[in-house]
């Protein structure tokens, strides 16, 4: 398996591919279902002492998930009970099969069934839903918040899309999300991931061989993904040989591009320079001593600084300013065929105007905008990672849309999630 395999996520469709995968390599989808309660059942049992327990059962998968965990738990000698949603005589497929061999108490879905519980485990609705909670089940989902009552959750919080991690009219809060084979967008997007406590992701037989056909196009960040492509630094290297980064440097806000200039030579840039207004250079020499200065307060003086073929990767925005200089340098850079990241004050200035940024762009560029920039760029609707791609494929550059969820997104739809 590829490293990097373990850190790919999975949409509800793609999930959906690589249960029926399973099946086709000729695992019984009874047996992927025990596999998964009984994984449930173990980490309950890892976390908490033995105490009053409610299961509450979806009327699909999810439920039959719930079954198998509400039997394991009896069995360990935990006082168990399942409230249904659906009468059990209902129930299809495996779920079926599994609610047959629980043998414990069953009651509906009701706000009764929460009281005196120590322990709730959500079996109502997977990572598949589309649609508000509603009735009953919003009901108990609500009483669960409101009473603060420990829950853990199978697959995902119910309430919460998938894919999204949205909250479909409400969904409660966990201590603990059980889900299986792979990640799903939900468990790190907010507002999902905050409701989904502790995540931990189990084993239940699906071989790592069936991404192969998946070809998932999204990941969750970590060195897996990258630290094989960082440039390692080689006993021929030199200052000259390892890049050269150039940093439009502000008058007022200084501070922003000090620390890009240092980062920049802590991810091995053999040589940077700020460029700056020439009052300013007194003071970005005295803190940044191992950074080259260049004058620079016109169009002219910034494409001066840029000139040279030897620098090749070029930084405009933070504490850039917003002014004509900032536009007309990012504007340079990009016809120059820099490499070039936009931020902060370097993408505010395209307000209303990023179509002829956009069009200009020929080289590799990487546009990081929080949400307030986004929507002064991009007239996209939706949910963040779909309007991160989108973004992406506009642009024609990699779109880093901030956040404590922040999401990288390249034009061909691959995405990674920090």
């Amino acid at each position: 398996m590829d490293e990097s395999d373990s850190h790919a996520v999975l949409t509800t469709s793609e999930m959906g591919r690589a249960d029926a995968a399973a099946i086709a390599c000729g695992i019984a989808g009874e047996t992927l279902m025990a596999n998964a309660g009984a994984a449930v059942a173990r980490e309950v049992m890892r976390r908490f002492r033995p105490c009053p327990v409610v299961i509450l059962a979806g009327p699909g998968a999810n439920g039959g998930d719930g079954f198998v965990a509400a039997r394991i738990l009896a069995e360990a000698g935990w006082p168990a009970r399942v409230a249904s949603l659906a009468p059990v005589g209902q129930l299809r497929g495996d779920a079926a099969v599994h609610a047959r061999r629980w043998a414990g108490p069953t009651v509906p879905l009701s706000l009764a069934a929460l009281d005196g519980q120590g322990l709730v485990i959500d079996a109502l609705f997977g990572a598949g839903l589309t649609r508000a909670l509603e009735g009953v089940s919003r009901a108990v989902v609500e009483a669960i918040a409101s009473r603060g009552i420990e829950t853990v959750a199978i697959d995902v919080p119910s309430g919460v899309d998938g894919d999204t991690g949205a909250v479909l009219g409400a969904a409660p809060p966990c201590r603990l999300c059980v889900t299986f084979f792979r990640k799903k967008p939900a468990h790190l997007l907010l507002p999902g991931r905050m409701l989904a406590g502790e995540i931990v992701v189990r084993d239940i037989g699906i071989p790592d061989s069936v991404l192969g056909a998946i070809a998932p196009r999204l990941h969750e960040n970590g060195p897996a993904l990258w630290a094989g492509l960082l440039p390692r630094p080689r006993l021929s290297d030199h200052k000259y040989s390892r890049g050269h980064a150039v940093l439009l440097g502000g008058a007022a806000m200084t501070g922003a591009a000090r620390l890009a200039a240092r980062a920049a030579l802590r991810a091995g840039a053999g040589l940077v320079t700020i460029a700056a207004p020439r009052e300013t250079l007194a003071l970005y020499a005295a803190h940044t001593a191992s950074v080259l200065l260049s004058p620079c307060a016109t169009a002219a003086e910034f494409d001066l600084a840029i000139a040279d073929g030897r620098r090749n990767a070029v930084l405009i925005g933070p504490g850039a300013g917003l002014s004509a200089l900032t536009r007309t340098a990012a504007m340079s850079a990009a016809a120059r065929g820099k490499r070039l990241v936009l931020d902060a004050d370097g993408l505010t200035v395209f307000g209303g105007r990023a179509r002829v940024l956009f069009d200009r762009l020929t080289a590799p560029t990487v546009l990081t905008p929080h949400e307030g920039e986004f929507r002064r760029l991009f007239s996209i609707e939706g949910d963040k990672l779909g309007r991160s791609r989108a973004a992406a494929t506009e642009s024609g550059a990699v779109v880093l849309l901030k956040g404590a969820d922040t999401i990288v997104a390249a034009p061909d739809g691959q995405a990674v999630i920090n």
